[in-house]
């Protein structure tokens, strides 16, 4: 039997996504009803209150497992085993605690938009992006947990809903993008746009580590509705891409159709700004969301936050398919 849970929706702010508070502890009973919260509120949770998960981080591995039937193992993924939680390995360590962590992103430049706001949309604020989209298949949900969150005006989580933002696209543009794909790739391969720029030469590729075509209009699995799934600078191919047939380069005019369309995704219309407080779980919707990071003071704050990711229903274009990403000499253990 699962516990009543109580809902409310949109998320303050913005168009899409739910709060949901539980009436009893993870501990106690898991709330079976979320996925189909999920897909009713557009792919965005925000679950306050779950602060026994730090003392027993296997509860957000429990919690996960409501959202599909594979949690990724990071001892599987990561070359920096320091990233893993000690003892749940399907946790990964957004932090930095840790030596030589990745440095939170710079502010955006102007800080604040022309009416004095804050700043939200590509390309004054940058790093937008779904989770292993340089992936087939690419993963379903990503559950991501304040252990430790800075002051809630730094370190903000955004979203942008594809959903959303597909269904206000001009016709012309829906036209153009309905049988392109984007070539994905994964961040510190040496294909980003900044490197592209910059003229420098992409090390070789491994054939596990290629990036991968990803269609840039998904019908989602469950809701049925069709969303943008696009990244921008440091997670598409800059020197293939950024779109499969068009012309490549950060100059060319896949570049100039990408700034297009992501300028577009990224309306304030279209986006949740999350303050993080201690205790909270987002859960997200990879599959018709992207999101990015702010930045933080991490030479006086310190920050820990854990993600998991969920794979099992990618859509019918993935079916059959082998993880790219494992080596297939692996794959054949």
């Amino acid at each position: 039997m699962t516990a009543p849970i109580d809902i409310s929706m949109p998320l303050p702010g913005a168009a899409f996504g739910a709060t949901v508070r539980l009436s009893r502890p993870l501990g106690e009973t898991m709330p079976e009803g979320l996925p189909q919260v999920l897909a009713d509120a557009g792919g965005l949770l925000l679950i306050p209150g779950l602060g026994e998960i730090t003392a027993a981080p296997q509860l957000l591995v429990k919690l996960s497992y409501l959202f599909g039937p594979e949690v990724e193992d990071y001892r599987r993924l990561l070359t920096r085993m320091i990233l893993a939680h000690d003892e749940v390995p399907e946790i990964f360590q957004v932090t930095n605690m840790v030596p030589n962590f990745r440095r939170p992103p710079d502010p955006p430049s102007p800080l604040l938009t022309p009416d004095g706001k804050f700043p939200v949309q590509y390309p004054q604020r940058e790093g937008w992006h779904t989770d292993q989209s340089y992936r087939r298949p690419p993963p379903d949900i990503s559950l991501f947990y304040a252990v430790l969150p800075v002051d809630r005006k730094r370190g903000q989580t955004l979203f942008a809903s594809g959903t959303l933002a597909y269904d206000a696209l001009p016709a012309h543009l829906k036209e153009r993008i309905a049988s392109l794909e984007g070539l994905h790739a994964q961040p510190g391969s040496g294909r980003d746009r900044a490197s592209a720029l910059a003229g420098k030469t992409p090390g070789p590729f491994a054939p596990h580590e290629r990036s991968r075509p990803q269609p840039v209009v998904r019908t989602h699995p469950v809701t049925g509705r069709k969303a943008i799934y696009l990244c921008e600078a440091s997670q598409m191919d800059w020197f293939e891409g950024p779109f499969v047939g068009m012309e490549p380069g950060p100059h060319g005019e896949g570049a100039k159709l990408l700034d297009e369309v992501m300028t577009h995704y990224t309306r304030p219309e279209f986006v949740y700004v999350h303050e993080w407080t201690e205790g909270d779980v987002l859960v997200w919707d990879n599959r018709c969301l992207i999101h990015t990071a702010t930045w933080y003071d991490a030479d006086r704050e310190k920050r820990m936050m854990w993600r998991t990711t969920v794979r099992g229903n990618p859509g019918a274009i993935y079916e059959g398919e082998k993880k790219s990403w494992i080596p297939e000499a692996e794959a054949a253990q």
